[in-house]
């Protein structure tokens, strides 16, 4: 079973930035469909972006140009940059996995198969 972790969540000013981190705690790799999602309260939890196991991209219009995924294979990391950051980015922000094709990156949260129990973003204006 895997479980993964997410860290550098916090609290910023619009226009700052945070780096989220995420990696699986035991035996795990994040060698798979990787995305991150968030879910603000009373608000259904919503993809953010996704990353397919060749590094392919996908990200949701209200994040594009702001937000970076990315993954370390060596360091066993999947990462989010969030740039330019405003109140309506917050939320709690969780990380998923899935095992899935070459060349797929995974939008819809119930093909994730793996979670993590999130870290909270606020934005503060």
């Amino acid at each position: 079973h895997v479980q993964l972790v997410e860290s550098g969540g916090g609290s910023v000013t619009a226009g700052g930035s945070l780096r989220l981190s995420c990696s699986p705690s035991g035996y795990g790799h994040i060698t798979k469909c990787m995305g991150w999602f968030r879910q603000a309260p009373g608000k259904e939890r919503v993809g953010v972006a996704g990353i397919g196991t060749d590094g392919t991209t996908k990200y949701a219009n209200s994040v594009k140009g702001r937000f970076i995924i990315s993954r370390d294979n060596v360091k066993n990391t999947l990462y989010l940059e969030m740039n330019s950051l405003k109140p309506e980015d917050t939320a709690m922000y969780y990380c998923a996995a899935a095992v899935c094709a070459v060349g797929r990156v995974i939008a819809a949260a119930d093909e994730y198969h793996y979670w993590g129990r999130g870290t909270q973003v606020t934005v503060s204006p």
